[in-house]
């Protein structure tokens, strides 16, 4: 009963009903890039010619594990095949993580807002979500560190950052991130960095690692993915890294209760690991111009505030209604411009703090230009007549 709705989803039946009605809806709301999948791991798939789909290792297919682990070392990480674990999506790493690392009633500091289902995930593992408020007025950088500390409890095992951001696409200064290190040595926490953006960084700025902070090996845990790097959402594979082997050790014994990660999935992820670098600089290219057409039209409506990301493909906006999700909700079953709308996520649901963000909304920039353009336009029309409007 404590599990709760995903703020992503729970608009769907609204936004199928105005579809029914011959709507079309422009969906801002959830992260599903519409960039091709890299066609060297689409063709692994057609390829695959074994006569049985067997279960992979526990951990997942060596010779995959040993070549993502060359990936991270040409990005300058080193780590060992062993230091990873391949997983059912970046959600199972970050499951295993909590499963790992806590016990019942333990607790775990994040920033918010956060991406929602970290609340889902530590409520299936019995553990606490304390939140650490993070404005908009700053760009939801990282709060004071002295507030982090004032949260930590004889209970607290580990905090959970998320860069580049998901929802707010903000990018941890390494300031920041020493900072974190410093705070998680001091007080014995770990460190969960969900970095499965970090392919999607721009204006010449360059994510760091937690695995490249100095004296974390014991403490640094990264969850990755290939949903958004590769397109491949619907693959499902992820990853749980870490240096400390008793953590892996343990989270094993999770892999190995769940028999295997899926095995079609790790022959497209390994094959897409020879993705060439101009695939990446064109996506690069494209969210740029695609971050700078949602975020600029979103600032130049009257009344709306919205920081700049520096990666991911997500932003926040502040809007001049009182009640984000009533807006959302209205856009969907009330409105419509020429045959348009858009939807939207509401941002309350990526807070923990009760009445957080509730003027706030999330908008994956995951649409082509000229359909970010309309919705920018569908989101002004709609704004200037909206009943709730303040």
């Amino acid at each position: 009963m404590q599990m709760p709705e995903s703020p992503i989803r729970k608009l769907v039946p609204f936004a199928e009903a105005a579809k029914r009605k011959g709507v079309k809806v422009y969906h801002l709301n959830i992260g599903q890039p519409d960039i091709h999948t890299p066609e060297i791991a689409l063709q692994a798939i057609r390829n695959f010619d074994h006569q049985v789909i067997e279960y992979s290792h526990s951990a997942g297919n060596e010779s995959y594990r040993r070549k993502l682990a060359d990936y991270y070392a040409v990005r300058g990480i080193g780590i060992e095949y062993t230091d990873l674990m391949i997983t059912t999506g970046g959600s199972e790493a970050i499951t295993f993580a909590l499963n790992s690392i806590c016990d019942l009633g333990d607790e775990v500091i994040v920033p918010e807002p956060f991406y929602a289902n970290y609340n889902g995930f530590a409520i299936s593992a019995g553990v606490k979500v304390v939140p650490v408020f993070s404005s908009i007025e700053t760009g939801f950088a990282l709060p004071d560190i002295e507030e982090f500390e004032s949260w930590i409890t004889p209970r607290t095992r580990a905090i959970i950052i998320c860069n580049p951001g998901n929802p707010t696409g903000y990018l941890y200064s390494r300031e920041e991130l020493h900072k974190l290190r410093d705070l998680c040595l001091k007080h014995d926490l770990f460190l969960i960095a969900d970095e499965v953006y970090r392919e999607f960084a721009y204006d010449g700025a360059k994510p760091m690692s937690i695995l490249n902070l100095e004296g974390m090996d014991e403490h640094a845990i990264v969850i990755d993915s290939v949903s958004k790097r590769y397109s491949m959402c619907g693959v499902r594979i992820g990853a749980l890294i870490s240096r400390n082997k008793k953590l892996m050790a343990t989270a094993l014994k999770f892999a190995q209760a769940r028999l295997s990660p899926p095995t079609l999935g790790q022959v497209a992820a390994e094959a897409a690991l020879d993705t060439p670098q101009s695939y990446f600089d064109q996506v690069i290219a494209e969210y740029t111009e695609r971050r700078n057409i949602l975020v600029d039209g979103l600032n130049s409506i009257e009344g709306v505030y919205c920081p700049k990301p520096k990666g991911a493909f997500y932003c926040v906006a502040r809007l001049p209604v009182r009640n984000a999700e009533d807006f959302a909700r209205w856009l969907l079953a009330e409105f419509s411009h020429e045959g348009y709308t858009v939807m939207v996520a509401p941002a309350n649901g990526f807070y923990a703090t009760p009445h957080k963000g509730e003027n706030e909304v999330r908008l994956a920039y995951v649409l082509k230009a000229e359909d970010l353009r309309h919705s920018v336009e569908i989101l002004r029309k709609a704004l200037s007549i909206y009943p709730g409007r303040v």
